[in-house]
């Protein structure tokens, strides 16, 4: 049975069924460009596919039940978390205290990990008694800009409440808005598209934030473990999911305003509201609702607001209506509620006594309606904000030359997930160096990739020497054999050269150079590029940060194109070997189709970008905690390869080739 926060459109909302709710989008699609709606309704088509198996894991207790430990091993690596790192020294310092009215407050900071300073208050009752251990509250933060004092000091009411209730509550910054601001918007505005390949989200740093956090509670003489819950809105309704789905010591969550689903995020561009932090990259393809179902049987509260636009309601009914199926597997289904409350994106009155009452029922076992949850709440009039407690006061470093010199916060995107460091193979152990690797590409980067891309299909012969190609369902690619490198109706070699920018050309120069009299050179336009190029608005990068919440990347999406184009093109020619060419990123996209088609006979690449840390290269989940540029150049072996470059990283590829006994298939040609 839901629980009703307020009547009228909450009691609406909730009867309707979710074939019945109208989805919420949120602003117009983009249509400036001529790959616009091509891309959109892929994206649409793929979140269809991957919203409806959560049905599956409603099959059987007994079918989630032997699932479960999978999920939770997924979930870790989709946050950055896996493998789980060192729970080392918190070394918890707390730098102030001061007395309020039924209450203590404690200035407080913890290093999650070394260098990663977590600024927080801590609140506790006046009075306690000897030996008394206390039930405690993780209290995340919503993005509310406080600059130098921390968005914690916004939600200073809350834990001031809890505190006069009898709890010891932790109100800690998150890692943009905190006291040492780092973050949140690398590939939301920031540009900095190898997040994706190292499998970087803040949403990692936020959730083991929180386990740390509860580590160092559950330190305390004063706190009882079995008794720990956690809350917050908006970032911080994001970050309770993150935080209980991935540490059972939360005995209860109440997340506010914290998630949407797939079909909200993606065809409805909620994922446009929203900054890095609220997403994890959903390398094995999951229903999104998947998440909080971590959480079960542990006592959930799911609230929301009914004219939230970037939580619409549509989304809220899917995950509650998903949520109460697989509660009731485990004959739990009381232990899972929803609260709608009238209005947009806030927290009001009616949220914060039924949050209250929540974690009260299920923490202290007194279920009593809350009448008191206005007092000292942190108001927002438009002429100035009123605070209850100065936020200076709060501030866990009072002066910037207080700041620790050792921070990494600032620079954590750059720590967080270690690069991995690829041992090089000897010659007798490289079949198995090669299997291995192999295999782990396929299940965290290339996850989405078919076991083996079909055939592009032939849509239209525009001219004798143009095609439209359709590569998957909607997808059309342009191949041209360029007139000028044509050998005649009877060539011996296929050279697919893949364009990533600029406008059509003659062949290249340095592909000129490398052709043979005998070749015949295509040229194909994977999607976004040319004809199927889509808008691209920074912020908030639309079709690129939903490509990851499908688990994939633009650019696996190139690189099946040229598969699908390669294999097109083999199964015409039939036993015409087709090589595959590119230049820059282009390089790239060749040499990983090629990984993956044992039908594509070489590859020809000119001045490929070295690491995937280089702005210029093309961008994979989590590649870079597999392998980089140079090893994955050297899994094309035993097969040819030219590579047109002076970098000195190719003395990896080199060695490669030399172990799979190859050596003599390997060109470096420096210009």
């Amino acid at each position: 049975m839901r629980f009703l926060a307020a009547l009228g459109m909450a009691s609406l909302a909730l009867c309707a069924s979710p074939t019945e709710l109208r989805a919420q989008p949120l602003g117009q699609p983009d249509r400036d460009a001529p790959g616009d709606r091509m891309i959109q309704d892929y994206l649409a088509r793929i979140t269809a596919e991957l919203h409806s198996p959560f049905a599956s894991d409603l099959e059987s207790p007994a079918r989630w039940q032997t699932r479960r430990p999978l999920y939770r091993d997924e979930y870790f690596y989709m946050l950055g978390l896996s493998p789980l790192a060192e729970r080392t020294p918190l070394k918890a310092t707390i730098t102030g205290t001061r007395a309020g009215e039924g209450f203590v407050v404690d200035m407080l900071h913890y290093q999650s990990r070394p260098g990663l300073y977590v600024t927080g208050n801590l609140y506790r009752p006046a009075e306690t008694k000897p030996g008394e251990r206390l039930p405690a509250v993780f209290y995340v933060c919503g993005h509310s800009g406080r600059g130098r004092d921390g968005n914690k000091t916004a939600f200073q009411g809350h834990g001031m409440w809890f505190a006069r209730h009898g709890y010891v509550c932790l109100v800690v910054d998150t890692l943009q808005l905190g006291e040492i601001a780092a973050t949140h918007h690398g590939t939301y505005r920031e540009n900095r598209w190898w997040w994706h390949s190292r499998g970087y989200t803040p949403a990692g740093v936020e959730c083991w934030n929180g386990v740390r956090g509860i580590d160092y509670l559950i330190s305390r003489p004063d706190v009882d473990p079995e008794r720990i819950a956690v809350t917050g809105i908006s970032g911080g309704g994001a970050a309770t999911f993150w935080i209980a789905a991935a540490d059972e010591r939360v005995k209860v969550a109440v997340p506010v305003s914290g998630m949407a689903d797939l079909p909200s995020y993606v065809p409805n561009r909620v994922i446009n509201g929203h900054c890095d932090c609220m997403f994890l990259y959903n390398t094995f393809e999951w229903p999104w609702a998947r998440i909080a179902a971590l959480i079960a049987p542990r006592p959930l509260l799911f609230v929301n607001s009914d004219s939230d636009a970037i939580f619409p309601m549509d989304a809220n009914e899917r995950i509650i209506v998903q949520l109460e199926k697989l509660y009731s597997l485990y004959g739990a289904g009381d232990r899972v509620d929803a609260v709608v409350s009238v209005g947009g994106h806030a927290y009001r009155q009616d949220i914060r006594q039924a949050a209250y009452r929540f974690i009260n029922a299920h923490l202290k076992g007194d279920a009593r309606p809350v009448g008191d949850s206005e007092i000292d709440i942190v108001e927002d009039p438009p002429a100035k904000v009123i605070h209850p407690m100065e936020p200076r006061l709060l501030r866990v470093f009072p002066t910037d030359a207080d700041l620790p010199v050792d921070q990494l916060n600032t620079t954590i995107d750059q720590h967080f997930v270690p690069l991995t460091h690829v041992a090089l193979p000897t010659a007798e152990k490289y079949d198995d160096w090669r299997d291995a690797l192999e295999s782990e590409l396929r299940r965290v980067v290339f996850h989405a990739l078919p076991q083996r891309v079909p055939p592009a299909r032939l849509a239209d012969q525009e001219t004798p020497n143009v095609a439209r190609l359709e590569t998957e369902e909607g997808i059309p690619v342009r191949l041209e054999n360029l007139p000028d490198a044509v050998a005649g109706a009877n060539p011996k070699r296929i050279v697919l050269f893949v364009q990533t920018a600029g406008k059509e050309t003659p062949i290249p120069g340095w592909l000129d150079k490398q052709r043979l009299p005998s070749d015949r050179v295509c040229r194909c336009e994977p999607r976004g590029i040319g004809e199927t190029r889509w808008t691209v608005k920074n912020p908030p990068n639309y079709v690129a940060r939903a490509h990851v919440l499908l688990g994939r990347t633009v650019d696996t999406g190139r690189v099946y194109d040229v598969i699908a184009t390669a294999r097109y093109l083999r199964s015409v020619h039939k036993d015409i070997p087709v090589h595959v060419a590119g230049e820059g990123p282009g390089a790239i996209l060749a040499a990983y189709a090629a990984l993956y088609e044992p039908d594509i006979a070489g590859v020809i690449a000119h001045n490929p970008p070295l690491t995937h840390m280089d702005p210029a290269a093309p961008q994979f989940l989590n590649v870079l905690r597999v392998a980089d540029v140079p090893e994955l150049l050297g899994l094309v072996a035993p097969r040819p390869m030219t590579i047109m470059s002076a970098d000195e990283r190719l003395e990896r590829t080199r060695a490669i080739y030399a172990a799979a006994g190859a050596a003599d298939r390997l060109s470096v040609v420096r210009e």
